[in-house]
């Protein structure tokens, strides 16, 4: 899926000032864009062509028309330019608290499928593939998402680890080499543990995939490989839940694709694993 509007919108954060400019005027007027040379939309942004290059290449785009076809495809969907989550509110009744954090999580994960990648995720998924171990690291609410990975990699006999404290992340990586992998979770990207640790597996030659909001961070500076989710900045109370929506969505790509590269191994491994657990809850 790819949602012109909704990638230039949620990745304002990635850009530079002078990319920015240009960002804010064609959400403004996507329409106007689609047949506009870049010239003309240098000198209406009083850019130059080279930062509208820059920002089409932040936007993971290969080049201007590349960026106004995905527009022009959003445009018939895209019904405003204004943020669509809802936030909850004391005077919310259970039936509005249902419809908003049903709809907070269906947009959630539309906006994140927008800022999708699929030749970087394609990439984060030959090289967990490959990796000898995988440590997947996180706290808190990212700490959930961790051990779902986790859950999903062992049942299909994938070596993996989730690491949920400093403490544990710097003792079990000190331990891994280079044929190993660290995925990273950290909606922010800045979380204190989880920058220490992966500094640390920088230092030792690990691979390092991550996955963070899409806005520039720490942990997408640290990386070698960037996946993201949507930013759910706006929303004070009920912004982790859909942003937790977000990364278990992108566990469920990442998993189903690891699935499918050794199909049959992997459903031998999911059969069984399903048996002995039918077996012993009965």
């Amino acid at each position: 899926m790819d949602n012109g509007l909704d990638r230039v919108r949620y990745g304002m954060e990635m850009l530079k000032p002078s990319e920015k400019r240009v960002a804010e005027y064609i959400l403004k007027n996507p329409k106007n864009i689609l047949h506009m040379p870049i010239a003309e939309l240098s000198e209406k942004t009083n850019t130059s062509e080279a930062s509208i290059i820059r920002m089409c290449k932040s936007l993971n785009y290969k080049g201007f028309r590349d960026l106004k076809l995905s527009v022009a495809a959003a445009i018939p969907n895209d019904n405003t330019l204004e943020d669509k989550y809802q936030d909850l509110s004391a005077e919310a009744s259970l039936s509005d608290t249902v419809q908003k954090i049903a709809s907070n999580n269906i947009y959630s994960i539309k906006n994140t499928l927008a800022v999708l990648d699929e030749s970087i995720l394609n990439l984060a998924i030959q090289e967990l593939n490959r990796a000898r171990k995988i440590a997947i690291i996180g706290v808190g609410a990212s700490a959930i998402v961790a051990l779902d990975f986790e859950q999903k990699l062992k049942r299909i006999n994938k070596r993996c680890e989730t690491l949920i404290d400093s403490h544990s992340q710097l003792v079990s990586i000190s331990n891994m080499g280079e044929e190993d992998v660290v995925f990273a979770i950290s909606y922010s990207g800045e979380t204190k543990e989880i920058i220490n640790t992966v500094r640390f597996a920088k230092e030792n030659n690990i691979k390092i995939i991550s996955l963070s909001v899409y806005k520039t961070n720490t942990l997408q500076k640290l990386s070698d490989i960037n996946l993201y989710v949507s930013s759910t900045e706006t929303l004070i109370r009920s912004a982790a839940t859909a942003s937790r929506i977000s990364q278990l969505t992108i566990i469920d790509i990442l998993f189903t694709g690891l699935a499918s590269i050794n199909f049959d191994e992997s459903v031998t491994y999911l059969d069984r694993s399903r048996e002995i657990l039918s077996h012993y809850s009965k």
